[in-house]
């Protein structure tokens, strides 16, 4: 278990991190959500001993990170996928960190083929991998000392879409086995897809968290919308209206008031074939951009400044 109790990071007149406290429990992915410079980062180093804390604390296990003997059999930590020597190899990487924990070296190759490195790019210099290789490095390295807790940051950065998807499968099989998972990121489309729970952080300070359900809900935006589209749409939008829902026109099809599975039955007593049906709520997207609002980067000048 991960515990964050009123954790402050100040840089002079800076506050990075301005009072945050959560939990992250076992058998959990836990997804810390925010833009660029919101607070994750920092406050993650803060938990493994490379960020002093201005004040509170953060801790795992109810112990500080450096009072943790031998770390990496209980936390694995991928902070920058980069952050090895780029001269050696990916298998001396890991090697000599099997060393460091007292490993078999057999760990060495079980970890390359869980992440999907080959013998031949095992062999290669860090400074020849892509990015996506240095991820899949560095969770192995994560993984190396057989951890119960893991703190990610950004671990999707440089997978294509299927290495996305191994990553989540790898991630909730963990917690799945009792490993208590915290991954940061700023695509909240995949995070939401493996997420127990989420925390969302805008300028250093938390401004939502709960479970996706609970975060729409607590946020009035639990009220139940579909978009959808049908072979005879006039009839469908009488049969949802006479129903009670109200109905307005969007696209090609319908918006409506009501939860998919209303809209599947109504569609199916009025024997209207559906083509497409999905959840038209706000998602947590639009809420994360909403609440964090102040933070983003979305006015961009055009014009030459005299």
């Amino acid at each position: 278990m991960i515990t964050v109790d009123r954790l402050t990071v100040s840089y002079g007149g800076f506050t990075a991190v301005d009072d945050v406290s959560f939990v992250a429990q076992p058998g959990r992915v836990t997804g810390f959500l925010g833009p660029n410079g919101a607070g994750k980062s920092t406050t993650m180093r803060v938990m493994v001993g490379l960020t002093p804390p201005t004040s509170g604390s953060a801790t795992i296990g109810g112990l500080r990170y450096a009072d943790i003997p031998n770390p990496g059999r209980h936390v694995g930590v991928l902070l920058d996928a980069s952050a090895q020597h780029a001269g050696r190899t990916g298998r001396e990487i890991l090697g000599l960190g099997a060393q460091m924990m007292g490993l078999p070296s057999s760990r060495v190759g079980e970890m390359l083929e869980l992440v999907g490195l080959t013998e031949t790019e095992s062999k290669r210099r860090l400074r020849n991998y892509s990015l996506g290789m240095k991820q899949r490095l560095g969770l192995a390295h994560a993984l190396l000392g057989d951890p119960s807790v893991l703190i990610l940051d950004e671990p999707a950065n440089g997978l294509d879409p299927a290495g996305i998807r191994w990553m989540r499968g790898l991630l909730k099989g963990y917690a799945d086995r009792g490993g208590t998972v915290l991954l940061s990121s700023h695509l909240l489309h995949e995070v939401e897809q493996i997420a127990d729970e989420m925390i969302l952080i805008g300028h250093g300070r938390i401004v939502a968290q709960g479970d996706r359900a609970t975060l729409l809900a607590s946020h009035g935006t639990a009220a139940a919308s579909s978009l959808v589209t049908s072979l005879d749409n006039e009839t469908l939008g009488a049969a949802l209206a006479a129903a009670g829902h109200a109905v307005v026109p969007a696209g090609t099809g319908l918006k409506v008031a009501a939860s998919t599975e209303q809209v599947g039955r109504a569609a199916l007593d009025a024997r209207v074939v559906l083509t497409d049906l999905r959840d038209g709520g706000q998602n947590l997207e639009d809420l994360f951009l909403e609440l964090t609002s102040t933070t983003q980067r979305d006015a961009i000048s055009t014009g030459a400044s005299a």
